[in-house]
């Protein structure tokens, strides 16, 4: 019989069962503000939110949500009357919860000020992990940090990366000036994600909270064109570029080149801005990601769109048409993307790859040939298409959209004294720990220094980038210190029913609704009892039962009252033995170990649900219900 491996509990052991913080690229404590939301208390949701990210009223909208991916409630095995295994339980809908936290008492539903005032002065009270911005308010009180004095800092790209950067440059105690190429702020936010995604008067009320710190945003300026970068170098003490990826990326296929054929971010841009575009009748997408769905059903929301509206400048559509390399199961689209497109409309055509595009006599596109697609990757999960060349299939057309990826656009570092060393063609080398270039007093962030991720991962970009260039301008760096404290609780409790309880669905609007107006946002979130009765499925991480080995008499009752089955009781000799376990297990018994007449008690954490029967039966009383908590504080090292 093969021996059982166990993992002995160490420091910070607890931490890391709060998967979904762990999961977040700036740390957000999610179970927080979501037990917050369960609990009623939807200012402190809010405020926990907000406290490491700039950018947390957008994100409750359009955020890839890492943390759902990890939440452990979606580990939580579901059982028959039997006890035979069903399925697996679905995450909590923590981006949603966001959502509505974020519209309860975010710049949403009171002015800019209002939103400072209250994290700078509530947010220590109420957010028991990781209130980022607080934190950094009072430590600059305290004095435990040294504050820039106003140093006058260059960012390049109002994007979330540069965004981000200016926040934590201006809670420093730097003056960051933004400059935008974009008549508005936000870069892609405002330009690339579509508004029935992401409401326009959502994101202008984001930026104004950051404005409101001291941030100046100046747009449509052109670096290059209206300010040089050798001006920004003489003028600033440092420069952040954060342009992202806003350039389309071609695939270079015979008849690529010519009028008919447009970049996806182009098209997302021009809608966005109510520019004018002349598209064809029959649209054909080339891509199986989000931007090739954003591209899709913003085109086809044209087909309804009031004529004499700005919107509905891309008159004359009738067909869309999305084809991927990629299977159904493959596409890396998010599944909700895939599944709202089929309910729009967009006709999808899954494992083909473009391999020419027809042209007229007239120079006109007639359609794309594409050659079906056996395998996108390889066996070691590398992007190497298989071609099948005998099967061949034409789609005709008129116009042809691709989103296929996108690059950034940096002309303007031509300027640059010396030249910034690049690691290929468009991308400089950027130092992966500091963020710094090979340019002195000059960093880069966001999609530029890590190729294109998440938005939340673009917002950790640029708050890094903002430490760095603290670090570079005053010498010292700023390092937290986790403050950790067990609290015992006498009168846990949870939620009736919380168990069993399946996901709320975040509620939308019919699919004829979305396509009356282009802008018309499709979700249209949880009302407050939804809201709650999802956020009381969180099985709240941060408490576990901790057991008292030396009063635990193995009586078993912990055993028979766990309704997942993630305790058991094995005998020491059936565990693999390591130094940590004959440690723990030294410290618990003591003397010489007998390990076949003495057992232990395993603990299955993906299986327990925080619901405290096992504590509750323990005659000996040796299970508790304890909670950890988490706080930062700021220091210069």
């Amino acid at each position: 019989m093969s021996l059982l491996k166990v993992q002995v509990p160490e420091e910070g052991y607890h931490q890391e069962l709060i998967s979904c913080q762990r999961a977040c690229p700036v740390h957000t404590d999610a179970r927080g503000y979501v037990r917050a939301i369960a609990a009623g208390d939807f200012e402190a949701a809010y405020l926990i939110a907000r406290g490491p990210n700039p950018f947390a009223s957008i994100c409750g909208r359009i955020c890839g949500a890492p943390c759902e991916a990890a939440c452990r409630r979606g580990q939580v095995p579901r059982v028959d009357d039997d006890g035979n295994f069903v399925a697996h339980d679905r995450p909590v809908s923590i981006r949603a919860l966001k959502r509505f936290a974020c519209e309860q008492a975010g710049p949403e539903a009171r002015p800019a000020a209002a939103v400072i005032d209250a994290l700078q002065h509530h947010l220590p009270a109420v957010a028991a992990d990781v209130e980022e911005m607080a934190a950094l308010l009072k430590a600059g009180i305290d004095e435990r940090i040294v504050k820039g004095t106003g140093e006058p800092i260059a960012i390049i790209g109002a994007g979330p990366a540069g965004l981000a950067a200016a926040h934590d440059l201006a809670l420093l105690g730097f003056s960051p000036v933004v400059f935008e190429l974009e008549p508005v702020a936000a870069g892609m936010l405002a330009v690339g994600v579509p508004a029935y995604r992401l409401p326009r008067e959502l994101i202008a009320q984001e930026v104004a909270v950051i404005e409101a710190l001291g941030v100046e945003i100046r747009c449509g300026v052109k670096v290059g064109r209206d300010v040089t970068f050798g001006e920004l170098q003489r003028d600033y003490k440092a420069i952040l570029i954060a342009v992202g990826a806003k350039s389309s990326r071609g695939l270079g296929l015979p008849g690529e080149s010519g009028p008919g054929v447009f970049g996806g971010v182009d098209i997302l841009r021009a809608v966005s801005l109510g520019e004018s575009l002349e598209l064809g009748s029959d649209m054909v997408v080339i891509g199986g990601g989000n931007v090739a769905y954003d591209v899709a059903r913003t085109v086809l929301r044209q087909i309804a769109a009031d004529t004499a509206r700005t919107a509905a400048r891309l008159a004359g559509t009738s067909r869309v048409r999305l084809v991927s390399l990629e299977g159904l199961e493959e596409m890396p689209a998010d599944t909700v993307e895939i599944m709202e497109g089929d309910e729009e409309g967009v006709e999808r055509l899954n494992g083909w790859g473009p391999l020419e595009i027809k042209r007229g006599a007239d120079g006109k596109v007639t359609g794309v040939v594409f050659r079906r697609c056996l395998r996108v990757y390889d066996e070691n999960k590398r992007f190497s298409p298989l071609y099948d060349d005998g099967d061949l299939k034409t789609v005709e057309c008129n116009t042809v959209l691709l989103a296929v990826g996108q690059a950034p656009a940096l002309k303007f570092l031509g300027e640059a004294e010396p030249q910034i060393e690049m690691l290929r063609p468009g991308w400089p080398k950027v130092d992966p720990k500091t963020l710094a270039t090979s340019l002195e007093g000059v960093f880069a962030a966001g999609d530029l220094a890590h190729g294109t991720r998440l938005l939340i991962d673009a917002v950790a970009s640029g708050k890094a980038a903002a430490r760095s260039m603290y670090h570079y301008l005053t010498g010292h760096k700023l390092q937290a210190e986790a403050v950790s404290a067990h609290l015992v609780l006498e009168r846990y409790q949870r939620e009736r029913g919380y168990e069993s309880l399946r996901r709320v669905a975040v509620p939308v609007i019919h699919p004829e609704e979305r396509l009356e107006h282009p802008d018309n946002v499709v979700e249209s979130g949880y009302t407050c009892t939804e809201a709650m009765r999802e956020a009381s499925r969180c099985l709240d991480c941060g408490v576990a039962p901790v057991f008292d080995g030396v009063r635990c008499v193995l009586c078993g009752g912990c055993v028979d009252v766990c309704p997942t089955q993630c305790l058991k009781i094995v005998p020491l000799a059936a565990l693999e033995s390591d130094e940590k376990l004959e440690a723990a297990i030294a410290a618990t018994l003591g003397g010489e170990i007998e390990y076949d007449e003495n057992s232990a008690i395993l603990k299955d954490e993906d299986r327990c649900i925080r619901c405290a029967l096992c504590a509750m039966r323990c005659p000996a009383e040796a299970i508790s219900m304890e909670r950890v908590t988490f706080s930062t504080e700021w220091r210069c090292a």
